[in-house]
């Protein structure tokens, strides 16, 4: 079964979202937020969002590029800060989506770090660069504050990640895997505004 789709991106890595919509069997919601809203009030931008631009969507596709670092600041980043804000939200007639991060291959040496030796378990864990390469409203909600543990497992995630390879030759089966975390127990954890 298809889950519509809306995708989130900078103008930089337009050419993927381009080749998603034409080439890919993905059930698209295309109503990208241009300009921003003029209004203080936090909730309303939120209604606003999910009524225009991601109205009827259940997934949000969040493309991580070379543009896509939060370090770039708020003015840069604002619209898919944004975006993934009002994917997130649950309020009035409101849903949330789920949230699937797509690395493009310009980002994978900055995202995918290998492994290294934990020092509290003695195991092998694989570091995954979010902090400085994506929006805090994606790296943290991937990165759930978990306890005491040392790693994160796929059930201590909300956000779905992939390789831009991976996605495009089996991407129901990412927009499947997000769709299905907004009824999992992590949903609850998830934060609008890390």
């Amino acid at each position: 079964m298809g889950h519509r789709c809306f995708i989130s991106f900078k103008t930089e890595d337009y050419a993927y979202k381009k080749y998603i919509q034409e080439n890919l069997e993905i059930d698209m919601i295309d109503h990208s937020l241009d300009e921003a809203i003029n209004s203080d009030n936090e909730e309303y931008i939120m209604q606003q969002i999910r009524k225009y631009h991601l109205a009827k969507s259940t997934v949000t596709i969040h493309l991580i590029g070379a543009k896509s670092s939060e370090l770039l600041g708020w003015e840069e980043q604002k619209f898919i800060k944004r975006e993934l804000q009002a994917s997130l939200y649950h309020g009035a007639g409101n849903t949330q989506n789920g949230i699937l991060g797509v690395v493009l291959p310009s980002s994978y040496e900055d995202v995918y770090k290998g492994s290294y030796a934990c020092s509290n378990c003695g195991k092998s864990h694989t570091y995954i660069n979010l902090n400085s390469t994506t929006v805090s409203e994606f790296s943290y909600n991937y990165y759930i504050p978990n306890g005491n543990k040392c790693s994160w497992s796929e059930d201590d995630r909300f956000c779905v990640l992939v390789k831009w390879d991976d996605f495009v030759k089996t991407p129901e089966n990412y927009i499947e895997k997000a769709f299905q975390k907004r009824e999992h127990q992590i949903a609850e954890k998830t934060k609008v505004k890390p």
